[in-house]
């Protein structure tokens, strides 16, 4: 049985057991489980968080001889994490079974048979036939779930007829409503001195927006604002937009090798549905320019930055010289505003990057200063081919009704779970439209350049009779018309093979290459489907937002038998092995069994935030998602700032923390690093993790080996799991590590290393 889930809360769990479909696969050859007591790997000291994906099975009364528990595995995917088109998180679920004795001991039975079942067993559905020993059950897509284990007169009973003998439940059921003292406590209003920081600031603040449907108790709703100066930019000296230019869309600047640049930050004015903002942009385009270059080329730039802020331009994911990588205080002083700085940027490796400033990014690149580069492959069929190229640079923007919801000028605000924004935007525009012709193959270059959001992004057929409607109820594609997606690449360049997806997940700052054909004409809804959380219910909840509209319009279609098709629609047909993409990385492949040569450990200290917030976010630290896809927390999470939050990248083996932990290598080292996000934090949650100047490849996450590589500069760290990479040690000089969530950078997220 293959437990899959398409919404959130128990009636889309138990509808998701039953429209799913998996076979139970032997036990043999499976990888040792960490829910044992098993020593770490050579060289590692940290582990996977058994509290979050591990289930310790409880015996009835009588039958404490009998044990088990269920590991959830991670499964294979391209992405950091593994979910579904509609956001829920899948799991390989492996079951280990002790101390069952022969069925005919226990009644009249002869088979073990294990169950899914949703908490209130409105809905359980079989899992097949169980006994002692280690077995795949398949896998799992259901936010709260429990599993059984009965003894059964026969093995395909359609329901639980037997003896219970053992029972758990999923990490994610011991989520619920807060208990009545928390109530009580959630109740009360605060008084004026209620807040985070030591003096609560005179200014005004907007409070931030709610999610439709979502409530807050009173004492987190009466939180003073943040302990910072609102910041928005301003046309001069008035906040009036309109003696400012209108931001144009982006250029495309096809460069070749020698070629010179020249780059302004500057403000503009940014019209969206109908209304004036003021805003940054470079060269006056939302986004700025994108930058086309071949591999191996080197440019100059010419940077003159015209905003009041000091700032750096960052070429991340670049290969490039250290004295142009762009990072304030390291690599060089900060451009003073109407100052001018000239980089040297060379690109070493083929695939898609972006640039963004590097200093106060959580304000800078959230106003507007962004822009793609596309390094064209050397070899002409590096990608599959496609009809045509996208490049989408994938976005939210925080509003508190029509107005921008203020920055902390002195600090970052939003300092706990980052600036969730609640307008989708797509190169700089909401409401993004594509026109394409059926049976196409377009190529989509994705980079995700917002705050904190994970985006996962997939397509929706809009129905016919709404078709055209911005606000047209979302509706599952009929069989025919789905369009049909593939990954082909990531940040640095391609995967070894193709794969196909239902849906893309981005991390922020992370790039992925997919190919998608529409085979059918009508309108398709480019939609980020996840599953928040509600913490006071206790409870999932769906959410689905638009972000863009496909239009197909009648064309090729899928081709008769015999008829002449593009190359591109032929190829897509077929998932494509990257020869180029797979020799080099089989280079590498001498030290994939190498012991771990460093550890890093991700987590969270506090000081002297409101009490209201550390006692209720105490309790809601029973579970933690992998991935916290939504801002479903806005009050506390908007009072939060840098002085009051400290997120901490910790090096165990020496307790050295952040801008302390000074690694040291030499050029041609080839390091094996385990990433571990510490789910025993204060407020454990998701980071994207960037590293500078090198490139590395993804090797395990939570043990189990990846089996599709690529090069990449950012990984996503869900929460409680461990991720080992291969760093390939090439650049010398001294570069920046960091978590790509901008509030968490400017609260201390980030450590520098030096390659001699």
């Amino acid at each position: 049985m293959k437990a899959r889930s398409t919404g959130g809360g128990l009636a889309a769990a138990a509808h998701a057991i039953l429209v799913a479909t998996v076979a139970a696969c032997a036990a043999a050859g499976q990888p040792p489980s960490h829910c044992d007591d098993l020593t770490p790997p050579p060289g590692a000291t940290l582990q996977p968080s058994r509290d979050l994906y591990c289930l310790y099975l409880t015996p009835r009364h009588g039958l404490e001889h009998m044990s088990g528990h269920l590991e959830l595995r991670t499964p294979h995917t391209p992405f950091g994490i593994a979910v579904n088109a509609a956001g829920n998180h899948l799991y390989e679920g492996v079951l280990t079974l002790s101390g069952l004795p022969d069925p005919g001991a226990l009644g009249d039975f002869e088979h073990f048979v294990a169950w899914i079942a949703s908490p209130h067993f409105d809905t359980v559905a079989s899992l097949g036939p169980v006994a002692n020993g280690t077995r795949s059950i398949g896998e799992i897509g259901i936010n709260k779930f429990m599993i059984l284990v009965t003894a059964e007169a026969r093995p395909d009973a359609p329901e639980w007829e037997g003896r219970l003998l053992l029972r758990a439940s999923s990490p994610s059921a011991r989520m619920s409503p807060p208990d009545m003292q928390e109530f009580m406590l959630g109740g009360l209003r605060t008084g004026p001195t209620e807040h985070a920081g030591t003096h609560a600031p005179a200014h005004t603040w907007p409070h931030p927006p709610m999610l439709p449907g979502l409530t807050m108790f009173p004492a987190l709703m009466a939180l003073n604002p943040p302990a910072a100066t609102p910041f928005l930019p301003a046309a001069g000296a008035a906040p009036d937009p309109s003696a400012l230019p209108v931001a144009r869309p982006r250029d495309v600047l096809e460069l070749a090798d020698g070629d010179v640049v020249d780059l302004e930050a500057g403000l503009v004015r940014r019209r969206i549905r109908s209304r004036d903002y003021v805003m940054y942009g470079f060269n006056g385009q939302y986004p700025g320019p994108l930058l086309h270059v071949p591999e191996a080329a080197t440019i100059t730039v010419n940077f003159t930055n015209s905003i009041p802020w000091p700032t750096t331009i960052h070429w991340h994911g670049l290969r490039l010289d250290n004295a142009s990588d762009g990072v304030p205080g390291v690599t060089q002083d900060p451009v003073e505003p109407g100052e001018t700085f000239r980089y040297t940027v060379h690109f070493k490796d083929p695939g898609v990057y972006w640039y963004h400033p590097h200093h106060r990014e959580d304000i800078l690149k959230d106003l507007g200063l962004y822009g793609n580069m596309l390094v064209e492959p050397r070899e002409p069929d590096y990608y599959a081919p496609a009809d045509r190229e996208e490049f989408l640079m994938l976005d939210d923007f925080l509003l508190a009704g029509d107005e921008p919801m203020p920055f902390g000028e002195e600090r970052t605000t939003h300092a706990f779970m980052g600036r969730f924004g609640n307008l989708f935007l797509v190169n700089g525009e909401p409401d993004y439209e594509l026109e394409v012709t059926a049976g196409e193959v377009v190529r989509l270059y994705l980079t995700n350049v917002s705050n904190t959001r994970t985006f996962n992004l997939s397509f929706a057929a809009v129905p016919r009779q709404n078709a055209g409607q911005p606000d047209a109820p979302m509706g599952a594609a009929p069989p025919m018309g789905r369009p049909r997606v593939k990954v082909i690449g990531t940040d640095i360049g391609a995967f070894e093979r193709e794969e196909w997806v239902e849906s893309i997940v981005l991390s922020p700052a992370e790039r992925y290459i997919v190919h998608v054909r529409f085979d059918e004409p009508g309108d398709y809804a480019l939609v980020n489907r996840v599953q928040g959380i509600d913490h006071l219910g206790g409870v999932f909840i769906p959410e689905t937002d638009r972000l863009g509209t496909v239009r197909v319009a009648a064309g090729g279609g899928p081709p008769a038998a015999g008829a002449e098709t593009s190359g591109a629609h032929t190829a897509f047909d077929t998932l494509r092995t990257n020869l180029a993409a797979a020799r080099e990385i089989a280079l590498y492949r001498e030290y994939f069994d190498d012991p771990i040569d460093r550890e890093l450990t991700f987590t969270l200290e506090t000081s002297g935030i409101p009490y209201i917030v550390e006692r209720l976010m105490r309790f809601d630290s029973a579970y933690f998602h992998p991935v916290e896809w939504s801002g479903t927390m806005p009050m506390m999470n908007w009072n939060s700032t840098s002085e009051e939050v400290r997120w901490i990248v910790r090096d165990p083996a020496t307790g050295a923390e952040n801008m302390d932990i000074g690694w040291e290598f030499e050029v041609g080292a080839v390091v094996k690093i385990r990433l571990h996000n510490e789910r025993r934090s204060f407020h454990a949650m998701q980071h994207p993790f960037h590293i500078h100047g090198q490139r590395f490849l993804v090797l395990a996450r939570n043990g189990v080996p990846n089996e599709n590589l690529a090069w990449k500069d950012t990984v996503l760290l869900p929460t409680g799991t461990t991720t080992d990479i291969l760093l390939e040690i090439t650049n010398p000089g001294s570069w920046m590590a960091h978590c790509h969530i901008s509030e968490h950078l400017e609260a201390g997220m980030r450590m520098l290393f030096t390659v001699k």
